[in-house]
């Protein structure tokens, strides 16, 4: 770990200031701490693992050979754009700022509700996939029973746990999410290892061959309406760009990484690249340990249980679902750390009506937002309990609200980065940040991240999710709605111009309260 002078910390606290903060948060976190947290969000022994189904029941090998590099490629031209665009104005709550700066404040309203919605349902959709492996992985050792009250029951605890630990500030969750950083590329290698010395052959035409087991036996559970070999393909990036996000985490911890205008855009482009590399590694080894694919697509999202039944020494595999589950408690974990600095951000703002100010409290001691981190996962819970007792034409409201949250994460992303494309170089975004690829190559790479856009968009309101095109289009009407008739009179958006000088006096204030030498 390198070290920080104490005229990087003033840096760091100038540039919060010029944009109108206080530095009320703890700024302690190192630059690969700040790289740990976005890369134990995306954890690839949680959604490359949990969702591996979407890939296996779609195209088969080739959805992992081929699909999963596309995916990362996809979610990997979105972190570019972002991490310039974070390198200029390294604020908590980043996709609310920019979408305001490079925007408006309707643009930076929607851009946070966007965020924070995807940023809730994910947490509770990382925890759900946590309890299916740990009732997969152990469940018959406990005499677990797949009931509303033991999943809902688990995911409160689990989540519990995780706020708390967040609570008691970010110290002690970077020290545990620098682990979950080593743990995670350890046992995604091992795991890739075991794979290929259990294989009974070493078939690498798999990764390459494409299948279409949509509407098969077995297979239906996952894709339930059989379509064309291509659509089968593009079912299957959902496996990839599901897992590969969360690399906004070190954008939201912002504030509290040292050096944030370099340490951020690095730690969003790095998680994304080792994220994907290892991921691949780790999945095609997996593919070619299974005795075949046609039995494989049959198991639907059991596949990765099922092989490792199969194929994997049964003490060697109960050390390795150890070590994944831990990591997977790891990457909720993280994944309030940066639902709550999101929520922060936006209430000092008053972005939430009627509870802002209890929101934006940072407590002086621990110098941590404790009431959006405790609120954001209680929220996650019940978001849990609620979906998980509705279903919408037959398919659990659960799995298609899931699809929402990618659906919305990637709009808030995608959000910014158009309005980036616009003002690059312009009044509203005159310098780049210390990282900077540079505008031409921006503008590019933001228009490769609005084609994804499209193309995610049109994958996630497939069958049997295709109820999430009302729930996405319902939603931003409904906000169009609130926006006009409410917040557009009472919601001010993040300072700027003169309203930046005008809280020197509470920034100093705000400072004392917390402790913080101003």
């Amino acid at each position: 770990m390198r070290d920080y002078t104490d005229k990087d910390k003033s840096e760091d606290k100038k540039l919060l200031h010029d944009m109108g903060y206080a530095q009320e948060l703890s700024r302690s976190m190192s630059r690969f701490s700040n790289f740990a947290i976005s890369f134990s969000i995306i954890c690839i022994l949680s959604g490359g693992i949990n969702s591996l189904g979407q890939a296996t029941s779609g195209a088969g090998g080739a959805a992992i050979g081929l699909g999963w590099p596309l995916g990362v490629l996809i979610s990997g031209v979105f972190a570019l754009c972002l991490a310039q665009i974070s390198s200029a104005y390294p604020t908590a709550g980043g996709l609310y700022h920019w979408g305001s700066i490079l925007g408006n404040r309707f643009t930076g309203w929607l851009s946070a509700w966007l965020n924070l919605l995807g940023l809730v349902t994910v947490l509770g959709a990382i925890n759900v996939g946590t309890y299916y492996f740990f009732f997969g992985a152990f469940g018959a050792y406990f005499g677990m029973e797949d009931t509303l009250t033991t999943r809902v029951a688990f995911v409160g605890v689990l989540t519990g746990v995780q706020a708390l630990i967040n609570h008691y500030g970010i110290g002690l969750t970077a020290k545990l999410t620098d682990f979950s950083g080593f743990l995670i590329l350890a046992t995604s290698a091992v795991l890739a290892v075991v794979c290929l010395i259990s294989a009974d052959t070493l078939e690498f035409s798999r990764l390459w061959t494409f299948g279409n087991y949509t509407g098969t036996e077995g297979a239906s559970g996952v894709w339930p309406v059989a379509v064309g070999g291509g659509m089968a393909f593009l079912l299957g990036l959902l496996l990839p760009v599901y897992t590969i996000t969360g690399y906004d985490a070190s954008a939201h911890t912002s504030e509290e990484t040292l050096k944030a205008s370099i340490s951020v855009p690095k730690g969003m482009v790095s998680s994304v690249i080792w994220s994907g590399l290892f991921g691949w590694i780790m999945l095609c080894s997996f593919i070619l340990m299974l005795p075949n694919m046609d039995d494989a697509a049959k198991q639907g999202w059991n596949v990765f249980f099922w092989g490792m039944d199969a194929q994997v020494d049964p003490t060697l595999k109960m050390v390795l679902y150890v070590l994944i589950f831990v990591a997977q408690c790891l990457c909720g974990l993280a994944t309030v750390t940066s639902a709550s600095r999101m929520l922060f951000a936006f209430a000092r703002d008053n972005g939430v009506p009627g509870i802002s100010k209890s929101l934006a409290t940072v407590n002086p001691k621990l110098r941590t937002p404790v009431a959006a981190i405790w609120t954001a996962s209680i929220l996650a819970v019940l978001f849990v309990w609620l979906t998980s007792m509705v279903t919408i034409a037959g398919t659990p409201a659960y799995s298609i609200v899931v699809s929402c949250t990618v659906i919305f994460l990637f709009l808030s992303f995608a959000l910014p980065i158009g309005l980036g494309l616009f003002t690059i170089g312009g009044p509203k975004w005159p310098v780049m940040g210390i990282w900077n690829m540079g505008i031409g190559m921006y503008k590019l790479v933001a228009v490769l991240s609005l084609i994804s856009m499209a193309l995610i968009f049109f994958i996630g309101i497939q069958a049997p999710n295709d109820w999430a095109l009302e729930i996405t289009v319902g939603f931003i009407a409904l906000a169009l709605v609130i926006w006009v008739a409410i917040e557009n009179r009472r919601f001010e958006g993040p300072p700027m111009g003169d309203r930046i000088k005008q809280r020197q006096a509470m920034i100093a204030a705000a400072e004392k309260a917390v402790g913080e030498a101003h």
